[in-house]
Formats: C-alpha cells, structure tokens, sequence
C-alpha cells in the first residue's frame, strides 16, 4: 500500500472547498486533516504522508463539509476562550465574534470578587462555560429554555466539571418570564447574552439555515424580539455597578444601544464593533446610588 503526500491530499480538498463556496477553504481543510489525525494543525506538516485510506477519509469530509455541513458538525466541537465546547445538530454554534463579548465580560469583572455571573439564551453553554474556565472564584447561572440545547449544554458542562472547572448552575428556562431568576434580583455583577437575533427573511449561509436550530438566530420581524427581554432581565438582576453585554445583528448598532439607554436604571450604554469593524455588542451598567 503506497503511501501518499498530505499536502496534496489538503490541496485537492482545498480545491473541492473553494469550488463550493465555503468561505475559508485552506483553513478548513487542514482543520480537518488535523481532526482525522488526532494533531493540532500547526503540527500536520510533521506528518507528510499517510495511507490511502487516511486520504479517503479525508475526501468524505470534506465532500460533506462541501455540502455545507458546518465545519464544527464534522469535528463535533466548537471553541469559545480556553475551551472546546461539543456541538452538534440541535445546538447553535458559537462564532469566533462572541470571543470579544466574552472578552469584555472579564475586563468588567476585574477586581471583582467571587462575582455573581448570569448568561441567558446560554445554548450550548459557551458563555457560561468560558467565564467559569476563566473565573474559577465565580458562580455561574446559566439557562435555556430548548430542550436539545439544554441537552448539549449539559453534556458540556459535565465535561468541564470532570476536567475540575467550577460548576455551572444550569436551568430549564425561557428569558422571556418575569419571574426569571427572581432570587437572583439585585445581585448580578455581569449578564451575558448571546440571543437569536437575525431579523426573519435574511439570508443566511446554508450552514446556518440548513443546520442551526431556527429559532436559535432568528429573533422575530426585527431580530430584537428576544433581545427587548433581555434588556429587562439584565436591568431586574444587576446590582448597582453591574454590567450587561448583549451580542446582536450588524443591523442593530442603535437600535440595542437604544433599548438599553431606555431603563432609567441602565446607564453608560455603549455600541462595540467585532474585528471588521461591524456592530456586534452592547454594553450598559446598573445604576449606582448617589
């Protein structure tokens, strides 16, 4: 069985890639290859050749990967901070720009002890997650109201609590009651939101409308539906001092900033770009007492 040249093995994939639109090929086919191989990617070039049968279980995925499966379906994880979440159908799948949410969130948190730490519309438990990974002195609430979601989220937390992460506290809930976390009211130091947010009818790429639960990015005619309960959530649990961020649409750059500013007892409400420069977050603070 003649042994065969990785690099050519990624460059025909990258060619399949490219022909069907996925938007970063060469990234994604070596990704791939990594996965395939149990190596990091930066670590594929120590592997120069591999069997036939290596190369063909690389075509299957990446002519799955070309049918638009999501990237992160075929690997079965995605990463958000330090850590690599499962995923898979039924869940959404965090992108590379709730990094700077989550980013934020932490800064907020600096010189705060054992803060208290909300994260609504949690899916697969990302946000969650992270700020535990990241703040072990933190409690983590965290809560989703889809079933399937909830399941992954779960799975994900059980995984980080065995690799000795702190815990989360993970309930079964929609953000959209008002009785939400009433024994937490007052005392939040940081809410977190990643909620469906794209207005109905936008197109989407095939890997989110064929593959990401619907009622996981779109947030109704606008895409604030959810996200006007999230502003009166975060406003009812931060305690004086406390902040909020909420990741939206690029279309939204006013219209979340607008909401927040809204709640007398919000205040400093800001507008933050992701890395091409489009709206991406707001933030705002709880009030504090005179």
């Amino acid at each position: 069985m003649t042994r065969q040249p990785l690099r050519l093995a990624i460059l025909e994939a990258e060619r399949i890639l490219a022909a069907a639109g996925v938007a970063s090929p060469r990234t994604d086919a070596e990704l791939l290859a990594a996965h395939l191989l149990g190596v990091e990617r930066t670590k594929l070039m120590m592997v120069p050749l591999v069997d036939p049968p290596v190369v063909q279980a690389l075509h299957d995925l990446v002519s799955r990967r070309a049918a638009r499966v999501p990237l992160q379906h075929l690997t079965g994880t995605a990463s958000l901070g330090a850590l690599a979440l499962e995923v898979g159908p039924g869940v959404f799948v965090p992108r590379p720009e709730t990094e700077l949410l989550l980013a934020w969130g932490l800064a907020t948190l600096d010189g705060v002890e054992r803060p208290t730490v909300v994260d609504l519309c949690t899916g697969s438990g990302a946000l969650a997650l992270a700020m535990a990974n990241a703040r072990p002195d933190a409690t983590v609430h965290a809560v989703e109201k889809e079933p399937a979601a909830l399941a992954w989220a779960r799975r994900n937390a059980d995984r980080q609590t065995q690799a000795g992460d702190t815990p989360i506290h993970l309930y079964a809930g929609d953000v959209t009651d008002p009785m939400l976390f009433m024994e937490l009211e007052g005392l939040v130091d940081l809410v977190l939101c990643n909620p469906p947010y794209v207005p109905e009818g936008t197109p989407v790429p095939p890997e989110v409308r064929d593959h990401d639960p619907h009622q996981a990015v779109f947030g109704g005619r606008d895409g604030l539906d959810v996200v006007r309960h999230v502003v009166g959530c975060a406003a009812r649990l931060l305690r004086p001092g406390g902040g909020v961020a909420i990741e939206h649409d690029d279309t939204h750059g006013g219209s979340v900033p607008a909401l927040l500013r809204a709640r007398r007892v919000l205040e400093d409400a800001q507008e933050h770009t992701d890395l091409a420069g489009r709206p991406r977050f707001a933030t705002a603070r709880r009030t504090r007492p005179e």
